[in-house]
């Protein structure tokens, strides 16, 4: 097959310069290049180009017009940037050798920064869609509010209007009508409906095609995978998931995005995703590394004023901390939480020191409690010391059982899956009942298979379970001040960053550590401060009260104690 015949254009062009270092890009841009360059080249043994529908999109593409912005006027065609040339060609045009007419990919995932054309590029494929779709189809996009969801409609809007002779929108012939609701494409009889968010409200649609925005600010999954359930019987069946960073390292996003990277770096196979991670390679240096702009923000490399006005951003970013948290993760798709005390332990830290399982069987162990108010979260926490020293945690939450929803949607958490998980129990109506607490304490012998040593304790709402556990259980009181909370938390951070912790797999667990922050006082002791954390974090205090008790008993000397004031 010759070069003309096997060439795919601006597609093509793009990826060849990525993979040969010619155009910045982070390494999972690198490899998913790399993967589909075969099938682009023609030498792919699967799957193929559709080449008379490239040419169709083309010469579309070469009619219609930018609406705004930097290129208004220009042909859409000679706009576009390679990467989302890219895009295009991959979800409409790349299908199997064996069946022409089924596309390889149903699962479109897009993580880039903001002001690189995102929407615009979703509302040209939603055009290009249109008239590709058969008859009678279904367009949807969900985003977390319905102002985010009807942007997208915004947008198709725009180019239609400003393309009015080609789309004939002043005549009876009109192919578009757009109404208050939703865009109606007349030749085929297809809809396009941007939908406000809901947890409960979006099944029974049959969407060919689905968009998600902003899926890191989303609580959970329930909407695309709600879109994903309504597609079973659909055979090119479609979905984009298109966000930025979150502060947040939890969140459905960030679930879609290392299964993918899990694809790309071949430990996972999954044919029907294609996904442009533009995250950049190197998060730390972001003062003085203009890479970091480049493998963010990929319109910045095709248009100069983009890249300017990011440099400005970041040199306020620099000297402005309070504008440094937009800027990391809207900019440069860097997670990044706040400013004006300490993150007490980076995610990746937590993570590091998981295990599948902790046996405390046959150990002497410490117990922390964290009881809080009756309709908030409270929590148990054991812990135990191996004998190299290491902290072994495990760590369980306790919720109002009728207040779920609430916190479901308050906190933007899914306290559902981490009960299916068995890391939290509900119990209780609107408030949490303390006898299911005080129980759960009472069988850890028997369900952990170890001894407890002592149960440490918040005097705070916990004085008439304490009674109760005293006595069968030695109980510690542990003062809630900075001076006593220092050695503990201290020696708990230090244990985690030296890997000497092992911590059952815990999500929510994970969770209250992300929104831990340190505070000093006076004397520089370190604490946990609650009213300045950013959401719950009374595992993490049941931890620290727990490993109080084991740093008293075992890992100092007997004559260590810590000084009250």
């Amino acid at each position: 097959m010759n070069k003309s015949m096997s060439s795919c254009g601006k597609a093509q062009d793009y990826c060849e310069s990525v993979v040969k270092g010619k155009t910045k890009a982070p390494k999972y841009v690198k490899k998913q290049c790399k993967q589909i360059l075969p099938i682009l080249r023609g030498t792919d043994k699967t799957f193929c180009i559709d080449k008379k529908k490239l040419l169709k999109i083309e010469a579309l593409l070469k009619i219609l017009k930018m609406p705004k912005g930097l290129l208004i006027g220009k042909p859409i065609y000679d706009a576009l940037a390679g990467f989302q040339w890219l895009l295009i060609v991959a979800a409409l045009c790349v299908v199997y050798k064996t069946d022409t007419q089924k596309r390889r990919y149903t699962n479109i995932i897009l993580e880039i920064a903001r002001k690189n054309g995102k929407t615009f590029i979703i509302a040209v494929l939603f055009i290009l869609l249109f008239f590709f779709e058969p008859r009678f189809s279904w367009f949807y996009s969900v985003a977390p509010d319905g102002s985010l969801s009807r942007e997208i409609k915004k947008a198709i809007e725009e180019i239609i209007s400003y393309n009015a002779a080609v789309f004939e929108t002043d005549k009876p012939t009109a192919l578009f009508k757009i109404r208050r609701d939703d865009i109606l494409f007349k030749p085929k009889k297809s809809e396009y409906v941007p939908l406000n968010y809901s947890n409960s409200r979006l099944d029974g649609k049959l969407p060919n095609v689905f968009l998600c925005d902003e899926v890191g600010a989303l609580p959970n999954s329930y909407a695309f995978e709600a879109m994903r359930s309504g597609q079973l019987t659909i055979k090119n069946k479609l979905g984009f998931l298109v966000s930025t960073k979150y502060p947040s390292a939890h969140n459905p996003f960030e679930d879609e995005i290392e299964l993918l990277k899990k694809t790309l770096d071949g430990k996972f196979e999954d044919k029907e995703t294609f996904g442009l991670l533009f995250e950049p390679d190197d998060t730390k240096n972001w003062v003085n590394n203009d890479e970091v702009l480049l493998h963010a923000n990929p319109l910045a490399q095709s248009v100069p004023e983009i890249f300017e006005d990011l440099l400005k951003k970041r040199e306020r970013a620099v000297n402005c901390p309070s504008a440094r948290e937009n800027f990391l993760t809207k900019h440069c798709n860097i997670i990044y939480q706040g400013q004006g005390t300490e993150h007490f332990v980076p995610i990746e830290v937590i993570q590091k020191c998981e295990v599948q399982k902790v046996s405390f069987e046959g150990m002497a162990v410490y117990v922390g409690v964290d009881l809080a108010m009756t309709n908030d979260n409270c929590a148990v926490s054991i812990v135990g010391v191996d004998d190299e020293g290491n902290l072994l945690i495990d760590c369980y939450c306790f919720i109002p059982e009728g207040r779920i929803n609430e916190k479901n949607a308050f906190e933007k958490l899914d306290y559902r899956e981490f009960m299916r998980a068995g890391k939290c129990i509900a119990c209780g109506d609107l408030t949490v009942d303390y006898s299911v607490i005080e129980k759960f304490v009472f069988d850890i012998p028997k369900n952990f298979g170890c001894e407890i040593q002592a149960i440490g304790y918040d005097r705070f709402n916990a004085l008439s379970s304490a009674q109760k556990w005293e006595q069968e259980f030695t109980t510690v009181q542990v003062r809630q001040h900075s001076d006593t909370l220092h050695p503990p938390t201290k020696l708990l951070k230090e244990k985690l960053f030296d890997k000497a912790c092992l911590i059952e797999q815990n999500k929510l667990f994970e969770i209250n550590f992300e929104n831990a922050r340190l505070t000093y006082d006076t004397n520089l002791n370190q604490y946990i401060n609650k009213k300045r954390s950013n959401g719950k974090v009374d595992m993490v205090m049941a931890t620290i009260d727990a490993v109080y008790l084991a740093q008293q008993d075992i890992i100092f000397d007997d004559g260590f104690v810590v000084q009250s004031a």
